[in-house]
């Protein structure tokens, strides 16, 4: 290997918004790197991802592909009758 053509692996610290800090090597030249989302503060590793209906486009896509003759399906869960 050539001497001088390798980058400096040095330790850095990464910030997040959320105020998560991670400890690790890299090559950037400066010591800390902010970053605005991390894994602690991601909706696909928390688990509370949202799925946000803008403006009625899930309704208008189940309208438009449903099968001839089906009913369309309500959002809400139907309330099953009592059983004694």
């Amino acid at each position: 290997m050539r001497a001088g053509i390798h980058p400096v692996y040095t330790p850095t610290r990464i910030v997040c918004v959320c105020g998560n800090v991670i400890e690790t090597r890299s090559t950037y030249e400066k010591d800390e790197m902010h970053v605005e989302i991390c894994s602690a503060c991601h909706p696909f590793f928390t688990g509370k991802q949202k799925l946000l209906d803008k403006a009625g486009r899930v309704e208008r896509f189940r309208r438009r592909y449903q099968k001839p003759g089906d009913q369309p399906k309500a959002d809400t869960p139907e309330t099953a009758p009592a059983q004694s």
